[in-house]
């Protein structure tokens, strides 16, 4: 009778462990659990809500693509962005405004939200950028260097230089040992370059990919001085990110080939 019970116990167990076996394949490669899926794919970690991404004001026409494509990417989501300059959008940060990702156009102003502890991780540098000078169109003062900005009667905007934008064109500035006395600074580079679309300065001293944007209605000149004033574009995740899971998929985007597709086309380049 006991070799009877044996008998009978042995494939049971065999049985009862083959199928505990499978149970744990099965759950090892369940959508949900594989440690590769992508956020914002069908299932549990499917994303939703609202995602907002406080950005550089150079980075507009990039980041406006590219929060276009993340909400047609992940149903359900909402990229709302604030533009500006980066040293007004980190004060707004340390001052408590909820936001998700934060977009510097330097280092520097990134830093001052990196040793208030409102950044999560440490911020990854996804693009760089460049200055250009802005004349208005056809070039009619003939600028063709950082120098002839100089002349007396020339109308020159500058950015703040508080502002990434200005503290490059300063950098630019002292290494060619030249002093440029501006008829305004600017809050950001939009708003310089908004002087030069408007007629109300001869040139303005942007950046290379403003330059670009907008298109026909200011003219660019490259020059060599720019090299030494070349700034380096940080992103990070906000310490306390309302919805931190979409941020990370969005910050993703921006740092993926896709992203990088956008932002080179827009004249940034390669971080």
């Amino acid at each position: 009778m006991t070799r009877t019970v044996r008998r009978i116990r042995r494939p049971l167990q065999g049985a009862a462990l083959g199928a505990a076996a499978l149970l744990a394949l099965t759950a090892c490669s369940s959508p949900g659990s594989d440690s590769s899926a992508k956020p914002g794919s069908s299932g549990p970690g499917k994303l939703s809500g609202e995602v907002t991404v406080f950005a550089a004001a150079s980075l507009k026409e990039s980041f406006t693509t590219l929060g276009e494509r993340f909400e047609k990417e992940h149903p359900g989501t909402k990229v709302t962005f604030s533009f500006g300059g980066s040293d007004s959008l980190a004060a707004s940060i340390t001052g408590g405004a909820p936001a998700d990702v934060f977009a510097s156009a330097s280092p520097k102003t990134m830093k001052i939200v990196t040793d208030a502890g409102d950044a999560s991780g440490v911020p990854a540098t996804f693009v760089r950028n460049e200055l250009e000078i802005a004349t208005l169109p056809g070039n009619p003062g003939k600028i063709s260097s950082l120098e002839d900005l100089t002349e007396a009667g020339l109308k020159v905007v500058l950015c703040d230089k508080e502002v990434p934008c200005g503290a490059a064109a300063q950098k630019a500035l002292d290494a060619s040992r030249l002093k440029l006395t501006p008829v305004s600074y600017e809050q950001d580079v939009k708003a310089a370059l908004t002087k030069v679309e408007l007629k109300e300065a001869d040139a303005a001293v942007v950046y290379k990919t403003d330059v670009r944007a907008a298109g026909d209605k200011v003219e660019g000149v490259q020059f060599p001085e720019s090299a030494d004033a070349v700034n380096d574009y940080p992103i990070a995740l906000l310490k306390d990110a309302p919805n931190a899971e979409a941020a990370k998929a969005f910050i993703a985007l921006v740092r993926s080939a896709e992203g990088q597709k956008v932002l080179s086309g827009a004249g940034f380049l390669k971080p």
